[in-house]
């Protein structure tokens, strides 16, 4: 057995002081047997409070909390370090003022040549931010939309999320400790650890199996598809691979039900990726185009544009992707199609994003619209089939945007930069928001517009959490009639209060002044809208001029303001007020049946 004690082979107390007075990092004090201080370093001063004639000859015992005096921790320290030479730990301690810190704990016995004990080394860090690290980090884990697995070098698990228990079928303490293996079907077990160990040798953030369908296994032995995005975290030196597993057994459904959708189509279905090829095509294509399928894929859609219209139909392409929304072609111009023997006929096309594996492609419902008559029922079913397609796309979007929110919220316990963990907050309530814009189409069933109050009541509480705040101390008030606003105009308004409400929160009520954020949407006439957010905060400084302001927030609130055409105006302090009077669109107010 090793023998951890320090024998006192003549260094002095005050030699000892010298060599440690500086260290500012940990508190290094020495005591003598009766655990009374002989010697405080620079450390013990900032990370305890007392100054070195204030604590010298004192008993250690101060430091201690009441409870772990009752427990006679503080007499348990000495016996463990004199019985084996050392004691580590960790536990709460107390400062000068009252207050408490979470501490690392090392004492050490050290003795003369004859083995006698003559006293004791502690040495201390403040581990307050660690831990408060790791409790957000758990957190976040714990709230995460999605199951989320980590597991260590070895391949055990070492950490799982309630969702996790549910998709998987195990219980928490089940997992945790047994190898990762057991939630990989038996078929794949095999090479599962070798794939591991190649990601170990790589650790970065990447979907794992890229290009192969990835299933999981549930306690019952059944299998589903799975989507598994890879995060790797540093945790006391050692490298851990966070995973994120979303259950895609809809999604899979979704994309045969889509492909089905698009090959029983009435109309022409032809989907293109950005740089104008063709991904897809449906049997009506075939038919109406004279082509096919496989003279139609992987070539350029200007094939089926006429020769007079080529020239200019890249600069249009190129226009819907960088403004990507549904809506129909070429509206009040005619369209032609152009067969493969040259023939031309004039169309309606129906433009659909669609986003598949993180890029954007455009699906195109073209109809032949020489006898419209004929036609009226085809293009009938084809908005019906364009309504499912619809929902899919703000599924997709939605899911990718939650998608993106969890991997900025592990990237924020990757990053020191507190300018940057502030941007990257900021950034993450922006896509929330976003997120949740489309979350209430799908749930919705109504993908034309949003009801803004069912925004406001979710987004609100999210931000008082995402800044820390207690709702005690400061309060949310949302005045919301049953208001409703097509797509294009509530992104932005929810963009515009989100970054409202943010500002109120960050610097409104600093330290532990109370108060209260408002919100207030409403109708001003027949043909405006007005939308305001104040808050009895602090105020805004009468030196900043809000119209040029440089920061991302306020710069947004300008932009976001003038792409809904309206007019801004701030009121500084007593309250702080921001009032957006716009126009209103008809579908602003549902009127009750």
């Amino acid at each position: 057995m090793t023998d951890h004690r320090i024998h006192d082979t003549g260094l002095a107390v005050g030699q000892f002081s010298q060599m440690i007075h500086n260290i500012q990092e940990y508190a290094i004090f020495m005591m003598d047997p009766e655990g009374r201080v002989r010697s405080w370093n620079q450390g013990a001063v900032s990370i305890k409070g007392y100054q070195e004639q204030e604590i010298l000859g004192r008993s250690f015992e101060i430091f201690f909390t009441e409870e772990d005096l009752a427990r006679g921790e503080p007499a348990h320290e000495l016996a463990m370090a004199t019985a084996n030479g050392t004691h580590e730990g960790e536990g709460w301690r107390r400062r000068k003022d009252g207050s408490t810190f979470w501490s690392s704990i090392d004492v050490t016995a050290f003795r003369d040549a004859d083995g006698r004990l003559k006293g004791f080394i502690k040495i201390c860090k403040d581990l307050t931010e660690r831990r408060r690290t790791e409790a957000r980090f758990r957190q976040v884990v714990e709230s995460a939309p999605n199951a989320m697995v980590m597991i260590n070098a070895r391949g055990r698990i070492e950490m799982v999320n309630t969702q996790a228990e549910r998709l998987f079928g195990y219980t928490r303490d089940e997992m945790l400790g047994q190898s990762v293996e057991m939630l990989v079907p038996d078929r794949f077990r095999h090479g599962h650890p070798e794939k591991r160990a190649l990601f170990f040798s790589d650790p970065r953030s990447r979907p794992m199996g890229a290009g192969r369908d990835l299933f999981g296994r549930r306690k019952d032995g059944s299998e589903f598809p799975v989507e598994i995005g890879l995060n790797p975290i540093e945790t006391d030196g050692e490298t851990m691979v966070l995973s994120a597993i979303v259950d895609i057994s809809d999604r899979k459904r979704m994309q045969e039900r889509f492909r089905q959708v698009v090959e029983s189509a009435p109309n022409a279905m032809v989907m293109i990726n950005a740089r104008g090829r063709i991904e897809m095509v449906n049997t009506q294509a075939e038919r109406l185009f004279g082509y096919a399928r496989d003279e139609l894929l992987g070539q350029s859609v200007e094939m089926l544009v006429p020769d007079r219209f080529r020239h200019d139909h890249p600069e249009k392409r190129a226009s819907f992707f960088s403004d990507p929304r549904s809506r129909p072609m070429g509206a009040g111009r005619d369209l032609f199609g152009r067969r493969k023997d040259g023939s031309e006929f004039p169309v309606e096309i129906g433009l659909n994003p669609i986003e598949t594996d993180g890029e954007t492609m455009v699906l195109s419902a073209i109809v032949d619209i020489s006898d419209r008559k004929q036609k009226e029922a085809r293009i009938q079913a084809a908005l019906q089939e364009k309504d499912l397609l619809l929902g899919e796309i703000h599924h997709r979007v939605k899911n990718n945007l939650q998608i993106v929110h969890s991997f900025i919220d592990l990237q924020l316990y990757r990053i020191q930069d507190q300018a940057i963990r502030d941007m990257l907050s900021d950034t993450k309530n922006r896509v929330q928001s976003m997120s949740l814009i489309y979350q209430i189409l799908y749930e919705s069933k109504n993908f034309s517009e949003v009801d803004l109050g069912l925004f406001l009541k979710g987004l609100a509480p999210t931000l008082v959490a995402a800044y820390g705040l207690d709702a005690g101390r400061v309060s949310l008030k949302i005045d919301v009639g049953e208001l409703f606003l097509p797509i294009n105009a509530a992104i932005p308004c929810g963009l515009l209060v989100n970054e409202l409400i943010t500002n109120a929160l960050k610097h409104g009520f600093p330290g532990d002044r109370h108060g209260e954020v408002s919100v207030t949407f409403a109708r001003l006439g027949e043909d405006q809208a007005m939308l305001r957010v104040s808050d009895d905060g602090v105020g805004i400084s009468g030196d900043l001029d809000i119209q040029l302001a440089t920061t991302m927030g306020l710069s947004l609130v300008n932009l976001l303001s003038q792409q809904l055409m309206g007019t801004l105006q701030v009121h500084r302090r007593d309250p702080t007020c921001f009032t957006l009077v716009f126009p209103m669109t008809p579908a602003i107010e549902k009127v009750p049946a």
